[in-house]
């Protein structure tokens, strides 16, 4: 079996609301998605999106095309390592986005080639996760406050607060959250890299005193120095590795200097779900959980779903806030049960039902 065409459906992204995560980050009211194909000389077909609300496939579309369908043409799609490992050097002028999207759509091929889901293929640890709400930046305590009660009221077991991103401001928010939702109900906090280290120290005494799950990404994520002296001053988990664009190679100096409690990734920013299944078995061989970030459109969390139901040592799935700036483009996307779980796909590959029809209608290009 050989691989005899790639190609790219540009399709439009409309009605997504205005949000903000950190002060870089809002969502427009309008995008677009790729619907990555990856055919083969005996039919089957891989599938993957590129992009996503705030990074548009137009953005990534014609590099994938021009560098990585020529490195595709003709090759075997299970030799999915050797195809992975060839792109480390086009990583210097294509983005991580773009080899995200073919490794996925490798996998994707990969389960229907076999006729399982991609979770199999790794190896099935588990038939269902537990999911947590990971909120905007909302406008005021009220609001926070509000949303925390609505999910938890909805059968959710976890919520993640993305604060104002002033200490100070962001301590009050933990405070109400926390008091109105009560003292055995899992929160986490997330300041997207706000911090310097005395606000770092501050915030942190102040969560972990609360009971706070996890302290992810305080400081700007390549501040390994003052990691290691907060994770030294605080007993609460750190969580930091989501944000550095790379691959395996990113992640040994977060371990030899220990600093930090709990590895991240996605598949936007870590290249696939290839790098993302190696990187949490390196966790696991430190007693450390690889906790997966949302990946920034539908299929991608799909994909992270199997990774999740493969993995020993990953605890939660994120679902970020509002749904309408992250769900496009599936007939039928994730959603949590009343138990606050998410189940495992069943259907080969990556089980997903695209929305063939809808993008049929809003194509924008081509790309071949």
């Amino acid at each position: 079996m050989k691989i005899d065409n790639v190609s790219l459906t540009i399709f439009t992204w409309d009605g997504i609301p205005a949000t903000r995560y950190h002060s870089a980050t809002v969502a427009e009211t309008t995008a677009n998605l790729g619907l990555l194909r990856i055919h083969t000389d005996e039919g089957l077909e891989g599938h993957a999106f590129l992009g996503a609300a705030t990074n548009p496939a137009s953005m990534d579309g014609p590099q994938l095309i021009r560098s990585l369908k020529p490195l595709l043409m003709g090759q075997d799609p299970l030799e999915r390592e050797r195809i992975h490992a060839s792109t480390r050097l086009f990583s210097r002028a294509i983005s991580y986005r773009t080899i995200g999207a073919m490794d996925v759509a490798l996998w994707d091929l990969a389960g229907k080639i076999a006729g399982l889901p991609v979770h199999a293929l790794m190896g099935t640890y588990r038939k269902s996760i537990m999911g947590y709400a990971s909120s905007q930046v909302l406008p005021d305590i009220a609001a926070y406050i509000d949303q925390a009660q609505e999910f938890k009221a909805n059968g959710w077991k976890a919520y993640k607060i993305h604060p104002p991103r002033v200490a100070e401001e962001d301590i009050k928010v933990c405070v109400a959250v926390r008091k109105a939702v009560g003292d055995d109900y899992r929160l986490m906090l997330d300041p997207t890299w706000s911090y310097n280290y005395p606000e770092a120290l501050r915030v942190g005494r102040a969560i972990e005193e609360m009971g706070y799950h996890w302290y992810e990404d305080p400081l700007a994520d390549e501040d390994i120095y003052n990691y290691v002296k907060l994770r030294e001053k605080l007993d609460i988990p750190i969580m930091a590795t989501e944000f550095p664009a790379g691959g395996l190679d990113t992640y040994p100096i977060w371990l030899t200097e220990k600093a930090t409690d709990y590895l991240r990734g996605d598949i936007p920013n870590k290249g696939g779900l290839t790098t993302m299944l190696k990187t949490a078995h390196l966790a696991e061989a430190f007693g450390m959980n690889y906790e997966i970030h949302h990946s920034g459109n539908s299929l991608n969390n799909v994909a992270n779903l199997h990774l999740c139901m493969a993995l020993k040592n990953t605890s939660m799935f994120e679902v970020l806030l509002p749904h309408g700036a992250h769900k496009y483009g599936l007939v039928k996307d994730l959603e949590i049960d009343k138990d606050g779980l998410l189940h495992a796909p069943t259907a080969p590959g990556l089980g997903a039902e695209i929305d063939f029809e809808m993008i049929a209608r809003k194509t924008e290009a081509i790309l071949k």
